[in-house]
This record gives C-alpha cells, sequence and structure tokens, in this order.
C-alpha cells in the first residue's frame, strides 16, 4: 500500500484527490495538511466524503507538524512556489512529489519567472522534473521523482493538437485554440467575479494573450514538433462548475491525410482518451467527474482546416485524476487504478 500526503486539502482539486484515492486499490492517505482547518475531520469540510471507509478518521494537520517524509508519495494541491520550497527535503529523503500547481511545468526557469513573478528556488529539480501528460511523456513520468502535473487547459489543447503536430501535417505558425472552463477552474477562493450572479447567465473571454497556460501549451508542442510553434489561445469562463470545452484550429499542409483515422491510431490503446466517430461533438457533461478526454475532429467541406474538439472534466483529467494516473505509473502500477469510474450524468 502506497502512503500519501496531501499537502493543501481543502480545495477542489484536493477533494477531488480524497475522493479519488478513497478506494484505490493501492493507495491510503495518511495525512492531509492546512494551517487554517487544522484538527478539522475531512468529512466536516466535505460532507462528501462521509463514509467512505478509510477518509473517516482522517483530520487536517498543521503544515509545521506533517511527517511528509513518512510518505511515499506527497501531492501538492497548493499556490505556485509551495512545492519547490519543500521538493529538496522530500526528494533527499526518497519521496515522491506530484505538483499540481505550476511549480514544475515550465522548463525555463526565466520563463517560469517572467509568468509566475517568483524566481524558482530549485532549477536543478526543475530540470530533471517530468512534465506529467501521460499520452506524452509516460517513460518520463514513470521514471522521474518529481512531475509537474498539467494544467487544465494545456490538457484539452495538447492533447486536440497532438496526433495532428506529431504527424507534421499542419502549419504550426498558425494554431489556434478556443477555450473555455467552467468556474471551478479559478480554484475554490472568494472573487467577486466568481460570485454565482456574477458568474451565472454570462460568457466572457480573459486573460487574452496573457494566460499563464499559453506557455505550457508552447513547450509542450513545441517540443513535439522540433520546430518553432505559434498558438492563438484564448480562454473563456463559462457558467458551469466543471468542464473544459477546447476548439482547435490548424491548417492542414497534406489535405490527402484521413484524420479520423490518424487520431484513432494515434490514441489506439490509451485508457483515457476517447476519439468519437466522425461528425460527432463531445458534451462537457460526457465526460463529467471522469479521467476522460473526448475528442472529435472534422474538416469541413473536406477543406484545408482541421477542427479539433476536446472536452475534459478540468478537476479530473484536468487536475486530479491526471495526478492519480501519474502516481499510478511512477509506482508501476496498471495506469487506471483508482480511474475506472464511469462519468456521471445529468
Amino acid at each position: 500500500m502506497i502512503n500519501v500526503g496531501i499537502v493543501g486539502g481543502t480545495g477542489y482539486t484536493g477533494v477531488e484527490l480524497l475522493r479519488l484515492l478513497a478506494f484505490h486499490p493501492q493507495a491510503s492517505v495518511k495525512l492531509i495538511t492546512s494551517r487554517k482547518e487544522a484538527g478539522m475531520n475531512v468529512t466536516d469540510m466535505f460532507q462528501s466524503l462521509r463514509g467512505l471507509g478509510r477518509l473517516g478518521e482522517l483530520r487536517y494537520c498543521d503544515p509545521a507538524d506533517a511527517d511528509l517524509k513518512a510518505c511515499q508519495v506527497v501531492f501538492f494541491a497548493t499556490p505556485h512556489g509551495v512545492a519547490m520550497a519543500q521538493a529538496r527535503e522530500l526528494v533527499a529523503a526518497d519521496v515522491k512529489i506530484i505538483d499540481l500547481a505550476a511549480d514544475f511545468r515550465l522548463k525555463d526557469p526565466v520563463e517560469f519567472e517572467r509568468w509566475y513573478k517568483m524566481p524558482h528556488s530549485c532549477p536543478d529539480l526543475l530540470a530533471e522534473a517530468a512534465y506529467g501528460l501521460p499520452e506524452m511523456h509516460r517513460r518520463a513520468v514513470a521514471a522521474a521523482r518529481i512531475v509537474g502535473n498539467p494544467g487544465c487547459y494545456p490538457t484539452a489543447v495538447q492533447l486536440g493538437f497532438l496526433p495532428l503536430v506529431e504527424a507534421g501535417i499542419v502549419d504550426t505558425r498558425y494554431l489556434i485554440a478556443d477555450a473555455k472552463s467552467g468556474v471551478s477552474g479559478a480554484g475554490r477562493k472568494s472573487e467577486v467575479g466568481l460570485l454565482l450572479s456574477e458568474a451565472s447567465d454570462n460568457f466572457k473571454a480573459y486573460n487574452v494573450g496573457a494566460h499563464r497556460h499559453h506557455p505550457e501549451i508552447v513547450q509542450g508542442l513545441t517540443a513535439v514538433a522540433n520546430r518553432p510553434v505559434n498558438v492563438v489561445f484564448t480562454p473563456h469562463l463559462t457558467p458551469m462548475i466543471r468542464g473544459i470545452h477546447a476548439t482547435l484550429y490548424a491548417t492542414l499542409t497534406d489535405p490527402s491525410i484521413d484524420l479520423q483515422a490518424l487520431f484513432e491510431k494515434r490514441y489506439a490503446g490509451e485508457p483515457f482518451v476517447d476519439v468519437m466517430p466522425a461528425g460527432s461533438h463531445p458534451e462537457t457533461r460526457s465526460v463529467r467527474a471522469s479521467n476522460v478526454c473526448r475528442i472529435a475532429v472534422h474538416r469541413p467541406d473536406g477543406g484545408d482546416i482541421a477542427i479539433v474538439l476536446s472536452v475534459i472534466d478540468n478537476l479530473v483529467k484536468g487536475a486530479a485524476g491526471q495526478a492519480v494516473q501519474n502516481m499510478n505509473l511512477m509506482f508501476g502500477l496498471p495506469e487506471t487504478s483508482g480511474l475506472a469510474a464511469p462519468p456521471i450524468l445529468p
């Protein structure tokens, strides 16, 4: 049984980790931290976890009192900057790290500081960390001591573009990602723009040209393409709780390719990517509470524009579920362990 620690367990990704790990056959949550809620039972914070056996007696502890070195893996469901401050000590104690924030996503420490407004405190560990998108970096994740869990938007966008960029059949100077997210993507916090009366019955773009997930998307696709990639990425906030829908556009340089066959071949055998039949339109509710990314590819009028529709649950495949998927790889477990539950509907 893998002893698990969770740092920062009162947010949406924290409760998702608890939900997914509650019945994981090979993992047990031994401690979970919260400075503000120290001493509180997690089931008092989240009633949805009541009755889930192993979580019944779990209480939040103060980070200063948490013996993280007694764990085999620690998930950081924290703000940016927390994981890297503790990474060196934990790695020295042979503890594996999965960071759900951005500390180990961007490989260039200068780029990290530019986007996150703080210097990286352990660039040597940053260099060795694996980027935790299994469909792209499965071997690196399996061998890693530190995994930077991808952002939610980058997961949906990269999985949608990946077959096209890998095959070298699109103009990588002109990739467009038009993406929409539910409000839980902003985290569990008090903010005017996320209030029910502000977000409900409304639809808006935000951070146009300046979203922190943009360099992450470019970094991943550039590595696949082996040449410069330009992505126009525009995020939008939608009046729903969960879900990301990315509509992706690319200009084909080889119009003879059978796009449906290309996508089906690329993701054949991938347990968490579902390439839908030609002409399909995946819906966010079809992946709610699951670790699945559903994809459909279109080519209007047989022209030179490929349109890819990619949907995920931002809290699962876009965060906690993918983190558990990475843990499974790091410990040599079946990749689907603890993640086999189907989506919920309605």
